[in-house]
């Protein structure tokens, strides 16, 4: 499939109510080195948060605003995720031969129907902009979203549904942020912005992972967006930025002017599953929130800091 030619001007009255989000792009091909030995075979988004993995939270997140189409920018190594979100004949058979209907619920209720899904390789480690660019394909002309399955959002109303709810507010890029320290900003993508309500911040530039002294504010983006296909027109230059890799702030940042630029502070607690400590938060956060384990982590959580 050839990429189809993207219309680098953009039309604010066409809003997103005409334009719906349909698709959702994953990039998965990282290699999890943070967390070997565990990702020596195992791909990072498939470690599970208490018993599901975190690429299955990301996708139901993308199901509950509303997307559609699923595509996965994976790598070598990475075939357990295409496993994982087909069908297993073998287990189900065993599972209902054995009346186990509560699990079988658990590995097939969620699944995207066939066609739904679509897997594209990113051959090398370029940065997040070269796997948002190897998904043109099948993003083509319309906007779409970007979901960073390392960032997990535990939220009333889901982080990508908040976001797709924005943009059809504001159209244009929309992408979600949080406050951060300002020691820490030097980690992401900056916002400078022109003005702010408290909830929506309309934005002048960014600045990806600035130095503490020179960061325009402590507003940072998160891994969920909401992008318009010039972006992918940008991403098409393959300009290199911080770290010599191709970022997809850059080309978010080089459609400024052309393209409103939004970010939304979403409601709800975002860990960073990325980072050791955050996914043991996660973890730890996830089953204190379960009627069924609840009760036993906060007993097994008092004798543990008793020893301590």
């Amino acid at each position: 499939m050839q990429p189809a030619a993207i219309d680098e001007t953009f039309d604010a009255s066409e809003h997103a109510v005409t334009r719906p989000v349909r698709k959702a792009v994953f990039p998965v091909a990282g290699l999890g080195t943070r967390f070997l030995p565990a990702t020596k075979a195992m791909p990072k988004e498939m470690l599970p948060i208490v018993d599901k993995p975190l690429i299955q939270y990301a996708l139901e997140e993308a199901q509950a605003a509303g997307i559609e189409e699923f595509i996965f920018v994976t790598g070598r190594g990475k075939a357990t995720i295409e496993d994982h979100f087909d069908r297993a004949p073998e287990l189900t058979d065993v599972l209902r031969s054995r009346g186990k209907t509560a699990e079988l619920e658990a590995i097939s209720k969620w699944l995207p129907a066939p066609g739904q899904i679509n897997y594209t390789r990113q051959r090398e480690a370029l940065g997040l902009g070269h796997a948002v660019w190897c998904a043109r394909a099948f993003v083509r002309d319309e906007p779409f979203a970007v979901i960073l399955p390392d960032d997990l959002v535990a939220a009333d109303t889901p982080c990508l549904k908040q976001l797709v709810d924005a943009h059809a507010e504001t159209g244009g890029n929309v992408v979600a942020v949080m406050d951060v320290p300002r020691e820490h900003t030097n980690r992401y993508g900056i916002l400078d912005i022109e003005s702010d309500d408290g909830r929506l911040a309309s934005v002048r530039g960014l600045v990806e992972k600035p130095d503490p002294k020179d960061a325009p504010s402590t507003l940072s983006i998160i891994g969920r967006y909401v992008l318009q296909p010039q972006v992918l027109a940008e991403l098409d230059r393959h300009t290199t930025g911080a770290g010599g890799e191709i970022q997809l702030t850059d080309a978010i940042a080089a459609t400024i002017g052309r393209v409103p630029l939004h970010g939304l502070r979403f409601e709800g607690t975002r860990y960073d599953c990325g980072d050791r400590a955050g996914f043991v938060e996660a973890t730890i956060a996830y089953a204190l929130a379960r009627e069924d384990l609840a009760d036993t982590v906060i007993r097994a959580m008092g004798r543990l800091i008793g020893k301590g």
